[in-house]
């Protein structure tokens, strides 16, 4: 009945609009109605919501949502450039960039709360050695801890891979009823809790930049809507477009204490094997940051987990699943949680 795709880009960075359209053509879709989703970097998260909404509202029976960006043909200045539109006119023309913001962040985050430079990177190497397993990466290599700490540096004290790649990828996700998914599929999941939120749009005008207040109430709103809490989660995949970022969210989240979110990396809690995995798929720091794609990317991670169907990198028996895909840095977000039908 209706059909989605979520890209922030294809304008700027292709030259090509009416993509939905395209789309329904090539999978000779019509009559569906079509829609394209825009919220920057978090436009698969957004996606999520409104396919969600389209289908709770009995707008339509069944929704397809196709997230996608094609950018690795422009330079990483290019692209970078492209990106940093999103920010505030007030900052961008002076030079801010989304980069920049994350190196002022980290400085910020390592000093206030005495965490060890060291621990930034070894979200680097846990992504990366996820990454492995995961035959859709873009960086299916593993990188030890002196590698990343020393690469050359980005936006102190934030090095080279301390960030994610331009990607090109897409990725799917049909929504309908449960009822209906009974009847057409073996098996499926729930979204039991999905919610959006933003921050300001100025970055240097919020009373701590370490808290991401999108993130604090979107998930807020997502957690009431499955009636879960933090310690319900079994797993989850964040945006780690920086790795600061995954310290920001795991405390934003609830996951930990403010402050503590980079002790829960030095204790091994956000491995594959800890209490807490965080980025089985290898987020966006190997998997790769195709923009409108990343959000929906995220929640086929926790679909194949919560199904059983994560290969290599497959966690025992999950039950419920969080995504949390951020829009700039943090200005707009979006909070998923997907469960087995069984956990409901």
């Amino acid at each position: 009945d209706h059909l989605y795709v979520s890209n922030m880009a294809s304008g700027e960075l292709e030259g090509q609009t009416g993509v939905p359209n395209m789309l329904a053509h090539d999978l000779a879709a019509q009559p569906a109605y079509t829609a394209r989703i825009d919220q920057t970097s978090s436009s698969g998260g957004a996606g999520i919501y409104a396919a969600w909404q389209s289908v709770a509202s009995e707008a339509s029976e069944m929704t397809l949502l196709v997230g996608g960006e094609k950018m690795t043909h422009k330079t990483t200045g290019e692209a970078t450039d492209v990106i940093a539109s999103l920010t505030h006119p007030v900052e961008y023309k002076h030079g801010v960039t989304l980069p920049s913001f994350a190196g002022l962040t980290a400085r910020l985050y390592l000093d206030e709360y005495d965490a060890p430079r060291e621990s930034l990177g070894k979200v680097a190497v846990k992504n990366h050695k996820n990454g492995v397993d995961n035959p859709n990466a873009q960086f299916r290599k593993a990188v030890d801890l002196d590698t990343v700490l020393d690469s050359p540096i980005v936006a102190d004290p934030l090095r080279l891979y301390d960030f994610c790649p331009i990607t090109d990828g897409s990725a799917a996700l049909l929504f309908c009823p449960e009822s209906v998914a009974q009847e057409i599929a073996d098996e499926y999941v729930v979204v039991s809790g999905v919610a959006g939120a933003t921050d300001t749009h100025v970055v240097h005008e919020r009373p701590d930049p370490t808290t991401m207040r999108g993130v604090v109430e979107s998930s807020r709103q997502a957690y009431e809507m499955a009636d879960r809490d933090p310690d319900d989660v079994d797993f989850a995949e964040l945006h780690d477009m920086f790795t600061i970022l995954e310290f920001l969210q795991f405390e934003d989240l609830g996951f930990a204490e403010k402050g503590e979110g980079w002790k829960a990396v030095e204790e091994g809690r956000t491995e594959r094997d800890g209490d807490l995995p965080i980025n089985t798929s290898g987020g966006l720091k190997s998997k790769g940051h195709p923009l409108g794609a990343s959000g929906v990317a995220q929640a086929v991670e926790v679909y194949e987990q919560l199904q059983g169907e994560a290969g290599d990198r497959q966690l025992d028996d999950p039950e419920v699943g969080l995504a949390c895909n951020v829009g700039g840095f943090g200005n707009c977000v979006t909070t998923t949680i997907l469960e087995t039908p069984e956990a409901q």
